[in-house]
């Protein structure tokens, strides 16, 4: 006990002054946390705009290079699967150094990763492709980590409030990707460049900018700061507090982080399967990309924009009861996307807009879960470790998605989500009962 105090004492002091000010200030812990929703509200714009090059035309560049539907998936599965390392070295990162710098490397991976995509294009690479797009899930890894920071200063019961602010930010840039279709492929084919590589020169501009935003202006970090509130509150406490305190920590909820993660895990595949293929489903119904731009942009809003909305419900009523209402939001897209008429561009936005409605309520639900179920000491680091396991379901719903549509359909793959959503129920049933 006296060497955990000891401990406890000589980390209060290798703490800076500039942070140990604001250990001591509730004041400016408040301000910092306004500053940093701020940097974290302005980098996630461009981070947006990065994620969404991916999402509306990586399926159909794969589909021109490799000259199959088949493989049509595998661009979502690579940078998804890319995201997986990225979420996890992220997350270290930033248990370590903080999240500037763990964010910032992140966004300046993804826009590497993009530069990739375009040279890939330009020269038919296709072994390029594949190594640049999982270079390029660094970024949409990060995209996803950044809506931890918000929540580093938050008190317990607006943590919900701070993941959906993060979030929603994200809705400007990711709209404005997909209708900007059209104008970024004039772009590079004014350079000499195909058509389908454009968005991705304008996720190169964009993560790079975010990474930018976070090096610069994230100081102080919050999460150190977040740390060094926890640690010299360990320092201040008495003996019997302080050994219920290292219980408390040690005792970290692993019910809380397993349907947190379950949670988000079924969410992702759900959304990443049906999103992914939607493109290539429409294009072959003479539907054009500015079209596509279109039903894609409205998917993304529904993912994020509702955030703040989400956000305050979550707090109220509970990680659990959103969690209920994500499987049934999903639930109701698949039906709607499978018995859609091929011609009905309307119910192509409806199922796509509840689908990425039902991602919100399921995302902001289990990232409330797993921040509420761990203590600083190893939250940086659970939190990018659950987003590996996101990833990689993203990557399987990717990958599995061309492969389940090329042998059946596209009604078939939708209804198979539909499915998956339900478990939803059931995961949040035991949990209930567990606690009981």
């Amino acid at each position: 006990m006296l060497s955990d105090t000891l401990g406890l004492e000589e980390k209060k002091k290798k703490t800076p002054g500039s942070i140990i000010d604001y250990v001591k200030s509730s004041e400016k812990q408040r301000q910092l946390h306004t500053k940093t929703m701020r940097i974290v509200v302005f980098s996630q714009i461009f981070g947006g705009a990065g994620l969404a090059a991916g999402v509306t035309v990586g399926a159909l560049l794969a589909k021109d290079m490799l000259g199959t539907d088949g493989y049509a998936g595998v661009p979502t599965a690579l940078f998804t699967l890319g995201s997986a390392g990225a979420a996890l070295f992220v997350g270290r990162l930033s248990q370590r150094l903080g999240r500037r710098a763990g964010l910032a490397t992140g966004f300046m991976a993804g826009g590497l990763g993009a530069i990739g995509v375009v040279l890939a294009a330009l020269f038919n690479n296709i072994p390029l492709l594949f190594l640049s797009l999982l270079i390029y899930g660094a970024g949409t890894a990060t995209n996803l980590q950044a809506r931890y920071a918000g929540t580093d200063l938050a008190l317990p019961t607006h943590r919900a409030k701070a993941i959906s602010m993060a979030m929603v930010s994200t809705t400007f840039g990711a709209v404005a990707g997909p209708n900007l279709v059209n104008l970024t492929g004039e772009v590079a084919t004014s350079i000499g460049a195909p058509p389908l590589s454009g968005p991705f020169m304008l996720a190169a501009v964009a993560y790079i900018i975010a990474g930018l935003i976070i090096f610069f202006f994230l100081r102080p970090d919050p999460f150190i700061v977040a740390k060094a509130i926890a640690d010299v509150q360990h320092a201040n406490a008495t003996p019997n507090s302080l050994e219920q305190s290292h219980a408390q920590e040690d005792m970290v909820n692993k019910k809380g982080i397993i349907v947190g993660a379950a949670v988000m895990v079924l969410t992702q595949i759900v959304m990443i399967a049906i999103m992914t293929m939607t493109p290539v489903h429409m294009q072959h119904h003479g539907y054009g990309l500015g079209e596509v731009g279109i039903v894609i942009g409205i998917h993304v809003a529904a993912m994020f924009l509702p955030s703040p909305i989400t956000g305050i419900l979550v707090d109220k009523f509970g990680y659990k009861m959103m969690s209920y209402a994500s499987g049934l939001t999903l639930l109701l897209s698949g039906l709607l996307a499978a018995f859609a008429p091929d011609d009905s561009m309307v119910m192509l936005i409806l199922a796509l807009a509840f689908l990425g409605l039902g991602w919100n309520f399921g995302l902001i639900s289990g990232t409330a879960a797993i921040v509420d179920a761990t203590p600083p000491r190893v939250r940086a680091k659970t939190q990018g470790a659950v987003d590996v396991l996101i990833a990689l379901a993203g990557a399987s719903g990717g990958v599995l998605s061309g492969m389940v549509v090329a042998q059946s359909s596209f009604s078939t793959l939708s209804l198979i989500g539909s499915f998956l959503a339900l478990l939803l129920i059931p995961v949040v049933v035991w949990s209930r009962k567990k606690n009981d």
